[in-house]
């Protein structure tokens, strides 16, 4: 019977630690992302780059790189590679490897075995925000001047946003109705 109670109380405690631990990870890439979009500029700048950054799918692709490669090597590495150095080399669950290098005005992410690869660039020249996937690279947003930035747009053409509360609901509306016009 007293043993009956221990096998209980160890099966309740074990039961416990595996309900209330946790391995979902730190989304370390994707937190990166969105940290370095509240820096970008004012809110309204913030906004829109938050906005582009869904039309074109920056977020869900960090999401799903933090998912199913960075999350899992952390959990069983015990190391953070997106937190760490500039240049991490990180194994893919199908084998491939990819290069994750922070750059100086951006992050570069490369796989290996085809050569193909996902980049944020700030160019300073032109005060432009990129990205570039397989050797082709986008422009996505362009301050014109401290009130304006033009802005690619779902249907590919590039408007005028003025950065405030105003300009971004329309560029917002527009992205939602070009999104609405292609289903």
């Amino acid at each position: 019977m007293k043993k009956n109670k221990l096998n209980m109380a160890l099966a309740i405690t074990l039961a416990a630690t595996l309900c209330f631990s946790s391995c979902i990870g730190s989304f370390k890439l994707t937190n990166k992302v969105l940290s370095w979009n509240g820096s970008v500029g004012n809110k309204f700048v913030n906004e829109l780059v938050f906005i582009a950054f869904h039309i074109i799918p920056v977020y869900e692709i960090t999401v799903v790189a933090d998912l199913i490669i960075l999350n899992s090597i952390e959990f069983w590495s015990g190391e953070n590679i997106v937190a760490q150095s500039s240049t991490k080399e990180v194994k893919g669950e199908n084998g491939d490897i990819y290069l994750v290098k922070t750059d100086k005005d951006g992050y570069t992410i490369t796989n290996t075995t085809d050569n193909s690869t996902i980049g944020f660039v700030f160019d300073s020249n032109d005060n432009s925000w990129s990205v570039s996937a397989n050797g082709e690279t986008t422009k996505f947003m362009t301050f014109v001047d401290d009130n304006h930035v033009k802005m690619i747009g779902a249907d590919g053409n590039n408007m005028i946003v003025e950065l405030s509360q105003a300009g971004v609901m329309a560029y917002q509306e527009a992205a939602q109705y070009c999104n609405l016009a292609m289903k």
